[in-house]
């Protein structure tokens, strides 16, 4: 019998992730894409957005809150699940399917680039079975983060589901860039949610467009936004781009009036790079959209390069550039050495199915069982109770959920602030350290 894979996604990301994830699942498989409701799930047009170039429409979407999840398991009798989750949200859910009779594979990933490992991403899915990565940089980062933490997490090998299917060797190198239905000539900017994350810097980056726009007043330039005002997103944006454009104090920052060839626009962004002569941005995953269809780029070091920027992953590729490289629209194509050690390895060298194959296999022999958790377990039941009703808001209706936050936010409160006056009474670094039980939350990507 055919596979029954059942994806759970939650916010925007995850689910153009999920989807293009499950509709190149090898022939034969039976796909089914589930929306966790939560604070952050996508609207109907962000939905359609991330569905774009999938195999699944909004009608074949199905939203359950995390109570009917079992029910729904019960229904469906998925031999393998992805959760296509935030890390925090897995941590959730994983026990509730470790519930189930013969409960699924579980499988989890990142909707984007994941470099470098954080910790805090594995102990989030200490209790998968497969995490799946995209690179092969990513495969070797995580293995050596998770043998320091001993986790015995399976690890495969995969491709970003959303590139262009063109062949390995079609990849730009050479100049060369995919044929497009339109005429190429918009600088379009993938925006981002977390970086940069200063007002000042956004503003300036904005600057930046403004005079591209200004040099080439026929072509447009294009913000890209990932959401309209008042839709969630997979991470909070606290200077949103638009907004800031159609702010007065920062119109006049920029110069007075506003090129009428900068635009600001959402939808998918393959369709964007239909008609893109470069793409601009700090670190979004939209960059390697860009690469596979033959689009130069430019990644942004006017403000470091740095862990917290999620762009440690493009050294060695080329792509950096500064203010100039964006307003003299100077994009480039990544080296090939870069290539093949970060998401351009080849399908053909993808092992996640095999993995997935062997613990079908383990399954079919007998009941999978649930690792147990190992990490951050001070708090017991509170924690579990309080962890649930963080990530799901106003969709965990538990006592346990509403007590767990009376509690435990003081005292969160009260913890950092005594573990802070200890580390300067003891003239150490008011960053803490990682430790063998608690890891400090990693700075997770804005995916495109």
């Amino acid at each position: 019998m055919s596979p029954r894979f059942l994806v759970l996604a939650d916010s925007d990301s995850y689910v153009k992730w999920g989807a293009a994830f499950a509709s190149r699942l090898p022939a034969g498989w039976r796909a089914e894409l589930v929306i966790l409701s939560t604070p952050v799930a996508p609207s109907d047009r962000q939905l359609r957005t991330a569905l774009a170039g999938s195999a699944f429409d909004l009608s074949d979407v199905t939203f359950v809150e995390l109570h009917e999840l079992e029910t729904h398991l019960a229904a469906r009798r998925p031999d393998v699940m992805l959760l296509a989750l935030r890390g925090p949200l897995v941590r959730v859910v994983t026990p509730i399917v470790g519930r189930y009779p013969d409960r699924p594979v579980l499988v989890s990933g990142f909707p984007g680039l994941t470099i470098p490992a954080e910790p805090k991403a594995i102990i989030y899915r200490e209790q998968v079975d497969l995490i799946v990565l995209q690179s092969r940089r990513e495969v070797r980062e995580f293995r050596a983060s998770a043998d320091q933490l001993g986790i015995p997490v399976g690890l495969g090998l995969t491709t970003l589901p959303f590139l262009s299917e063109r062949a390995r060797a079609d990849v730009p190198g050479n100049g060369i860039g995919a044929s497009s239905a339109f005429e190429r000539t918009d600088l379009v900017f993938a925006a981002q949610a977390k970086v940069p994350a200063e007002r000042e810097d956004r503003v300036l980056l904005l600057g930046w467009l403004v005079d591209a726009a200004r040099r080439r007043p026929s072509r447009r330039v294009v913000v890209k936004v990932r959401a309209r005002r008042g839709e969630a997103q997979t991470h909070d944006e606290a200077h949103d781009f638009a907004e800031l454009l159609d702010d007065a104090g920062v119109r006049a920052e920029l110069g007075g009036s506003l090129p009428p060839n900068l635009v600001v626009e959402d939808g998918p962004m393959a369709e964007h790079l239909e008609r893109a002569a470069a793409l601009v941005t700090v670190s979004s995953t939209a960059v390697l959209e860009a690469v596979a269809a033959g689009v130069p780029a430019v990644v942004i070091d006017e403000f470091g390069i740095a862990p917290k920027l999620i762009n440690t992953v493009f050294e060695g590729s080329g792509l950096f550039g500064g203010a100039e490289a964006v307003a003299g629209w100077d994009a480039r194509h990544p080296s090939s050495e870069w290539l093949d050690d970060n998401y351009f390895h080849g399908r053909e060298h993808d092992d996640w199915s095999v993995l997935v194959g062997e613990l079908l296999e383990r399954r079919a022999a007998a009941p999978l069982a649930l690792r147990a958790r190992r990490y951050n377990l001070t708090g017991g039941m509170l924690r579990r109770a309080f962890e649930r009703k963080r990530m799901l808001g106003e969709f965990d209706r538990s006592l346990a959920g509403s007590v767990s936050v009376v509690v435990a936010v003081p005292s969160r409160w009260v913890v950092r602030r005594v573990r802070r006056v200890r580390r300067l009474l003891a003239g150490e670094p008011t960053t803490p350290q990682l430790g063998a039980r608690e890891v400090r939350a990693p700075q997770l990507v804005d995916a495109a």
